[in-house]
């Protein structure tokens, strides 16, 4: 059940719950869909070389995507409907796993937070420009198998996976379906992922990070509502900058008040495309992303909007510089605007003044991946850009941007 030459049979993992923290691809049997994930060289596999201070902490979902090509038949046979999204429970997933058992797919450390940490990884993965940039995340996976994957492919990646797998738990799936028509009909199974618990571990950790990322998938969940709101309180207390992402227009308007709650009081960065920006507004769709973007930042001090190939906007108390897309070829647009922010992420920490500069950065980080297939920047891709910006930097003798000032004040 995949277009890769290399996928293997699929195995059965509805009843398996065997505790793992350290599953590698060949302990699962799939092919992985992120081939360009060898440790770079700041790699560290032990908790005694962790580093003093993460310059990125994520607090997001943690769920392994698996992926693949079926026939309408397939579908049929398991009474799904084509084109939709589904929220599954523990034995839907394992009649479906095992459906696919003998097919092949490709299994992926997934999530929208968890490509741009990997991004910005590798986008700083070298001293290039600065120091090598320390990323992590936070969730919660379960300690079997697939918990043990996930933490093995974001380590692989230089993101630290913080949390520790939780005993008897299962991570959450995503199950991708796509058929010839290229409709795909996906399956979610939460599992632990919808439980991210404050605690102490998760309070320290706050502490030593200079920007705390929330993914808005979380604000799905009610008890992991108050997990976001301490953990923002902490972030304020301990001088960390606090992001926010999107993530979805449903999920804004099913939880419109609790996300303007956590943006008006603690968010100093939000990361929206032009269709969420305009959600959180409350505007019509004949209201252009810029007016959203001007709108956004009188709440938040920085706001980041994409409007697909139409480009970008940054937003600084009540003004938007207007961000030209990078030209390319598009392959597969999915993970744009993850990447996207893995760029505006960069400049930040490297201490850019220019909006435009952080902007175009970000706009090319974009632009490479949306290149290729796949959601995931590319090692080498990463260390061209990280050079070519380096370069930029140092050959620009003047900053001119008018929101250098308040940039600086984050």
């Amino acid at each position: 059940m995949s277009s890769g030459t290399d996928a293997t049979p699929a195995p059965d993992f509805a009843h398996d719950t065997t505790p793992s923290t350290s599953a590698t691809d060949d302990d699962l049997g799939v092919s992985d869909s992120d081939d360009d994930d060898a440790p770079q060289d700041h790699h560290t596999d032990s908790s005694s070389s962790l580093p003093d201070r993460w310059h990125v902490l994520g607090l997001g979902q943690a769920m392994v995507d698996f992926s693949g090509m079926v026939d309408d038949e397939f579908l049929e046979r398991l009474g799904l409907q084509k084109g939709t999204r589904k929220v599954v429970n523990h034995e839907e997933r394992g009649r479906v796993l095992r459906a696919m058992d003998g097919c092949s797919y490709k299994a992926a450390a997934g999530g929208s937070l968890s490509n741009t940490l990997v991004a910005l990884a590798r986008l700083g993965g070298q001293p290039i420009g600065g120091p090598s940039l320390n990323v992590a995340m936070a969730g919660s996976v379960g300690s079997d198998p697939l918990g043990g994957f996930y933490r093995s492919k974001l380590q692989r990646a230089n993101v630290n996976f913080l949390s520790a797998p939780v005993d008897d738990g299962t991570t959450g799936t995503v199950i991708v379906l796509t058929t010839p028509d290229a409709q795909r009909t996906m399956l979610a199974y939460q599992g632990m992922s919808s439980r991210v618990n404050y605690d102490p571990c998760l309070a320290s950790l706050i502490s030593k990070t200079s920007i705390l990322i929330v993914e808005g998938y979380l604000f799905e969940f009610p008890d992991t509502i108050k997990t976001i709101a301490m953990a923002c309180e902490e972030a304020r207390r301990c001088g960390a900058l606090v992001a926010i992402t999107a993530s979805d227009v449903t999920c804004i308007e099913r939880h419109y008040d609790d996300f303007w709650d956590i943006m008006a009081n603690y968010a100093d960065i939000i990361f929206a495309n032009s269709d969420e920006a305009r959600t959180f507004c409350h505007f019509s769709e004949k209201e252009s992303p810029i007016s959203a973007t001007r709108y956004l930042s009188h709440f938040v001090p920085f706001v980041s909007v994409t409007d697909g190939p139409k480009g970008s906007y940054i937003g600084v108390k009540g003004e938007a510089v207007y961000i030209p897309p990078s030209p390319c070829v598009p392959v597969d647009t999915c993970g744009a605007g993850d990447a996207y922010a893995s760029g505006i992420l960069y400049g930040l920490l490297r201490g850019v003044s220019d909006l435009r500069d952080m902007g175009a950065l970000a706009s090319k980080v974009a632009s490479v991946v949306v290149a290729q297939q796949g959601t995931r920047l590319r090692v080498q891709d990463a260390v061209k850009l990280a050079k070519s910006f380096a370069f930029h930097q140092k050959s620009s003798a003047v900053w001119s941007d008018v929101g250098s000032d308040q940039i600086s004040s984050l």
